[in-house]
């Protein structure tokens, strides 16, 4: 007994679900990795191609071919919809529960009067139809238009101006009075509200909200804080885990969305940085549970542009190979995505698809280990990986691995 590790390449789908067509129709047709390689035939993964891609797809190209040696899989998202924070949710344990989804024009005069009696300075900032609200002259209270319509209101604020801390209480407030799935408070250093404004879009249907990689709140000293709904963190594998006095590490979007509260987490948006983070953390800790999250891949599925998905992909792929090379004998390495985000699917949204899983142990034969019911099996496998009590969702696929 060792580490436990995932590395979730954002939005790193393999194919829409079977329940597309009736339920995300704008999603038919998806295929996030199968699109990149139709478009740049010519890329080259060799790690993660070592690992089984080209196995969970069933395709081969000229650059890269079936793996031999692989352990691999697919998983199949019981959550609704297609996204990040529920996926990773899922993936730690969690079973999902429906949640209720509106614009936030229906809670914009509820959140104005608890700002207000709480002695915020609110005002409105109108767009072409609809408004978002100003808070002290550094925040922006609006719809999330990165995620699907209705799932989450973006509490944004330029840290020059305001401490996080008190956009955190701004956060909180706007949690409480509202339904939707998530509230998520984040700000930037080196922004300012005008950016941030700048960045304003209106979408169909009502929604209006901040373009949060166009606002600049990533570029310095980001701060996040994924407010959630439905989600217990006390029946999650990096709550059981660290409750038992093992390490339990969260790195990048892991650290914004999976509640950690006997561990470390660090928020870090930048590829090369995140998993050298993870390198580090490899070398401190000998045991203990490490989640990475890779965001840059899915920030280039909402930016549309697979030749930025791909160049994200090639320095991933490189730094995985770095952290295979670090593990020890016994050591599990699970590589796996939260949904899909297919640059070329027509809209900048996430994708429902299958997630690749694709696994790394020495001392493991090669094999399959199928289409999982849940992304949920990767935590129970965490859980039952350091003979702990199992996560509330989720069955563990430790056994089946040791079979081969």
């Amino acid at each position: 007994m060792k580490r436990f590790m995932i590395i979730v390449l954002d939005g790193f789908g393999v194919g829409q679900m079977p329940d597309v067509p009736q339920v995300r129709p704008q999603d038919i047709g998806s295929d996030t990795w199968g699109h990149i390689l139709d478009a740049l035939p010519e890329i080259k993964l060799p790690v993660l191609e070592q690992l089984g891609l080209m196995n969970i797809t069933g395709r081969e190209s000229e650059n890269m071919k079936i793996s031999p040696s692989a352990i691999y899989g697919k998983g199949t998202l019981t959550h609704h919809g297609a996204d990040t924070f529920f996926g990773h949710q899922e993936i730690v344990g969690t079973k999902y529960r429906t949640p209720f989804s509106e614009p936030f024009k229906n809670k914009i005069d509820t959140v104005r009067s608890v700002l207000q009696e709480k002695g915020y300075r609110v005002r409105e900032y109108a767009g072409e139809k609809e408004k978002i609200l100003i808070v002290n002259d550094a925040v922006t209270v609006a719809d999330n238009i990165e995620c699907d319509p209705g799932q989450a209101f973006n509490v944004t604020g330029a840290l020059d101006f305001i401490s996080f801390e008190e956009e955190l209480k701004i956060g909180r407030l706007v949690r409480s009075v509202s339904l939707v799935p998530r509230v998520i408070t984040f700000g930037g250093r080196n922004t300012s509200l005008e950016k941030i404004l700048s960045a304003l879009e209106e979408h169909d249907n009502g929604y209006i909200g901040i373009n949060a990689p166009e606002s600049g709140v990533y570029d310095n000293d980001y701060h996040c804080v994924h407010m959630g709904y439905g989600v217990n963190p006390d029946v999650q594998a990096p709550s059981i885990i660290g409750r038992a006095g093992l390490p339990s590490i969260l790195l990048g979007k892991a650290a914004d969305v999976i509640q950690n509260p006997f561990g470390h987490s660090f928020s870090i948006v930048e590829t090369e940085a995140v998993l050298d983070k993870m390198i580090e953390v490899i070398q401190t800790y000998p045991e203990g549970f490490i989640c990475c999250n890779v965001q840059e891949t899915d920030l280039s599925g909402h930016q549309e542009s697979v030749e930025k998905y791909a160049r994200i992909l090639r320095l991933a792929d490189r730094k995985i190979g770095e952290i295979i090379r670090l593990m020890d004998h016994g050591d599990i390495l699970v590589v796996m995505a939260d949904h899909g985000n297919d640059p070329t699917i027509g809209h900048p949204h996430h994708t429902r698809e299958y997630v690749p899983l694709m696994i790394h142990c020495a001392g493991f034969h090669p094999g399959c280990i199928g289409i999982r019911k849940t992304l949920s099996d990767v935590g129970a496998t965490a859980t039952d990986y350091f003979k702990l009590s199992p996560t509330e969702n989720g069955t563990s696929f430790l056994q089946q691995l040791q079979k081969f």
